[in-house]
């Protein structure tokens, strides 16, 4: 009888809220499921609570990890900048989670998939800069969610974005161009050093990347492929590579 296909552990970092005067950890739906169903994987959310635990043992547990999309922003500190009230709102206790679990999953060459806030936390956390809003820049698109109560319409193709040639992106999805949704204020202004670009947006702004040295795979989009994840071949490709680096990863464990 064959052994069952591994299922990997997939950290998913919460953030932190206050609902009805209480606190609270927070996970979307639509990235767990997304994991559960497009990665074949276990999604496990990691509560932001840097403060009491170590970073360095909980990714030793895990099999990937997928920083999330949020309404919060990144904080100003984060990336050198003073903080102001056109930057908000803020989630410091994700932040500080977050920053600590994207160095140690790279250190520990841990797979990793970053999505919208998570592409511009990956860019903080090595070092690059944020605009804080981009729809207020001249040269500029409006990149914000479009203003309607239908969700479909929220998560509907807004843009096209250019994939660089040949890079790991543009190789995995076997195309140079695709169209993407849209559903941010803040996004990459400085890339880190040891990030590339993998994709850019008409007006320049900076899509998709992938870190350079990583020894597992490393990916981070600007848009929102978690969402009917299933019902977009893109995203599908996405996920599945990513779920298939985290397998690749237990198989080594189990054979270590």
């Amino acid at each position: 009888m064959n052994n069952p296909a591994p299922l990997p552990l997939i950290g998913l970092p919460a953030d932190f809220r206050e609902l009805d005067g209480q606190d609270f950890h927070v996970l979307g739906d639509k990235y767990a499921r997304a994991v559960a169903v497009a990665a074949n994987a276990m999604p496990v959310m990691l509560p932001a609570l840097a403060d009491v635990q170590n970073a360095e043992n909980i990714v030793e547990r895990l099999d990937g990890l997928l920083l999330t999309g949020s309404r919060s922003n990144v904080h100003p500190q984060r990336y050198g900048t003073a903080p102001t009230a056109a930057a908000e709102p803020y989630d410091e206790e994700r932040d500080a989670s977050a920053f600590a679990l994207i160095r140690a999953a790279l250190d520990h060459e841990i797979p990793l998939l970053a999505i919208c806030r998570g592409i511009q936390e990956l860019n903080a956390a090595l070092g690059g800069t944020l605009h804080a809003r981009l729809h207020e820049m001249s040269d500029r698109l409006d990149h914000r969610r479009p203003e309607h109560d239908d969700p479909d319409v929220q998560y509907g193709l807004q843009h096209p974005v250019q994939l660089t040639a040949n890079g790991p992106l543009a190789t995995l999805i076997g195309r140079t161009r695709i169209d993407v949704n849209s559903l941010h204020w803040q996004g990459i202004d400085r890339i880190a050093p040891a990030l590339d670009i993998e994709a850019t947006a008409p007006d320049g702004t900076i899509e998709a990347v992938h870190v350079r040295d990583a020894q597992a795979f490393a990916l981070g989009v600007q848009w929102h492929p978690e969402y009917k994840v299933m019902e977009n071949p893109v995203s599908v490709a996405l996920f599945h590579a990513f779920g298939d680096a985290a397998r690749a990863r237990v198989i080594r464990k189990q054979a270590a």
